[in-house]
């Protein structure tokens, strides 16, 4: 991509003050003097074509860009007389153009610490992640208890969850704590236990499960709510320690091509920081906070806010219904095919029904984690409820937007509910081309009919607010978008009945990642397509996502990712 400065007047026009044009170009910079005032442009892109996630324009050539909006969007012959010697024109050089990418479901500040810590991501074997471990541990001697993230033993030729033996192997001296990748699940080594005052006879808590061995040890595994006995193992944060954290995360973010996340499970701490560091110039995105239940009083006290820059955005609060498929905590109706479990809820009806009236009173939306069919159905029923108990007239906001996040098992016949009830799916396609390696066991194939069913549900009418729930995934844009389309893993693999029609047109995809997370986040006014009047957000990539060569859309990269008309990633 090539950055140019260009001025469509000759030298000589500037000095006398001509208005006469000199090129067929000066002409048509000089045209619209005669009809209207001048406007000149602070931006203007063209060089590759231009996606706009408009229906009734869905291509353009070029698009100009004044003090942060967007000036007009059409052919480069008409661009052309926004432009003058303070205009930065972008070459794209044979790139495309696109709305900025919005991740919908992220969790920014363990994107940061992914980078920061031990990152099993990608660890092939049980032997590879205690190789990791090993160089990890060794490498950071003065650190008293060894945490780490992003394993996924469902690709291990080992065929099962690591164990506190595998650990005890590599570092018997002091507290290991590694959480799967899903961050429903951890494993740990008997000096944790120990610490943590875990034995055979300890109960779990609710929401948590403590798995053991024949003899009835604890073998290392906690899921979910079981977490919180040895998070307190783990040395609280300090304040600069989360603002490096989101730092980071938003720097990684904006180089992939997104210019902006919403950002779930968030402390009221970080909501701060994030304002702090926005409004001073740190942070590159756009951010929009579904903060944690138990923050939920600030929140109601003085209801949805922003930064001065309106970068950060706080309406939302981050609830979970029950726990993760690959960890089995899920919540199904049925039993797993491959163990004796449903799943596990973590909520109970007590304590959330009184939090979502208030929230519907005073506006704030709801964000819900729900992963399995009875998880989804009973966050349709509650969500129902709440309803049912705050009329329309009684609501600050009357249709709330209301959000699941996940939706992925979900019995068919609760799927039109959704259109029915305006609850909003917020899926992550590469939950997909992951699963696929394990769901048909965990589900049977019954219950693979309503698994990952995008299309299915656009087909009710609703709309699919497109994310990564990253760091439990990479979060590169391009790789949620070719699982969304080609509902394949990276190597083209699918599976036999992995329900290929529920895949995504291109179209239908580019909408999961721009228009539809700005109707998610109540930003379509603003954001989400490339339209007159809209704030400058773009993304280009240096393949066309529409063309290309399904194989090849995961290995593009982006280019150029602009917030507000600010350049904030330019690729070298």
């Amino acid at each position: 991509m090539k950055l140019v400065f260009k001025s469509f007047f000759t030298a000589a026009a500037i000095i006398v003050g001509s208005l006469a044009a000199t090129t067929a170009q000066d002409a048509a910079v000089n045209a619209p003097l005669v009809d209207e005032p001048f406007i000149v442009a602070d931006m203007v892109i063209w060089g590759g074509t231009i996606y706009t996630a408009e229906d009734s324009g869905p291509t353009a050539e070029a698009v100009a860009v004044k003090d942060g909006r967007i000036l007009y969007v059409g052919s480069r012959a008409d661009a052309e007389s926004y432009v003058t010697a303070n205009t930065t024109v972008l070459s794209l050089d044979g790139g495309t153009l696109y709305p900025g990418f919005t991740d919908a479901h992220a969790h920014l500040s363990g994107i940061g610490a992914r980078e920061l810590t031990l990152n099993l991501e990608g660890t092939a074997s049980l032997d590879a992640f205690q190789q990791a471990l090993a160089q990890y541990a060794a490498d950071n001697t003065d650190q008293p208890v060894v945490v780490g993230r992003g394993w996924i033993e469902t690709h291990w030729p080992e065929g099962r969850f690591p164990s506190r033996w595998d650990l005890d192997d590599i570092v018997p001296d002091r507290p290991v704590i590694l959480f799967r990748a899903d961050g429903h699940a951890a494993v740990v080594n008997s000096a944790a236990l120990t610490a943590a005052n875990i034995s055979g006879s300890t109960e779990a808590p609710f929401g948590g499960a403590i798995q053991k061995n024949a003899l009835d040890e604890p073998n290392g595994m906690l899921i979910d709510a079981a977490m919180d006995l040895v998070n307190t193992l783990i040395p609280v944060p300090t304040r600069d320690d989360v603002a490096e954290q989101l730092l980071v995360g938003g720097r990684v973010y904006s180089s992939y091509g997104w210019t902006g996340v919403h950002n779930m499970s968030v402390s009221w701490q970080e909501v701060e920081l994030l304002e702090a560091l926005s409004d001073r110039g740190d942070v590159p995105i756009r951010v929009y906070n579904s903060i944690n239940a138990g923050d939920a009083p600030n929140l109601f006290t003085g209801g949805a806010r922003s930064s001065a820059n309106n970068r950060i955005v706080t309406r939302a609060i981050k609830l979970y219904m029950d726990g993760a498929l690959g960890s089995r905590g899920a919540a199904l109706i049925e039993p797993y095919t491959d163990a004796n479990t449903s799943g596990l809820l973590l909520s109970k009806a007590e304590d959330v029904l009184p939090l979502l009236e208030t929230a519907l009173r005073q506006g704030i939306q709801i964000n819900m984690h729900a992963i399995g069919d009875l998880g989804n159905r009973q966050l349709l029923d509650w969500f129902e409820q709440a309803f049912n108990t705050v009329p329309t007239f009684d609501r600050a906001v009357p249709t709330p937007r209301w959000r699941d996040e996940h939706t992925q098992i979900v019995h068919p016949d609760d799927i039109p509910r959704y259109a029915e009830l305006g609850v909003i799916p917020s899926m992550q396609p590469s939950h997909a081309i992951g699963d696929l390696h394990f769901a048909p066991d965990r589900l049977g194939e019954d219950r693979l009919k309503g698994a990952y069913a995008w299309q299915s549900f656009l087909d009710t009418g609703v709309i699919i607010a497109g994310g990564s729930d990253a760091p439990v995934e990479r979060g590169d844009p391009l790789i949620e978008y070719y699982a969304a389309t080609a509902r394949r893993d990276l190597n083209g693999f699918q599976g036999e009945n992995w329900r290929p029609e529920e895949a995504l047109t291109r179209a239908e995809a580019l909408k999961m990642f721009t228009l539809w997370p700005a109707m998610a986040s109540f930003a379509e006014e603003d954001i989400g397509s490339i339209a007159v009047g809209k704030k400058a957000d773009f993304t280009a990539f240096n393949i066309d996502l529409m063309t290309v060569a399904e194989s090849e859309i995961p290995k593009g990269r982006a280019l150029l990712t602009i917030v507000d008309g600010d350049i904030v990633y330019q690729a070298p």
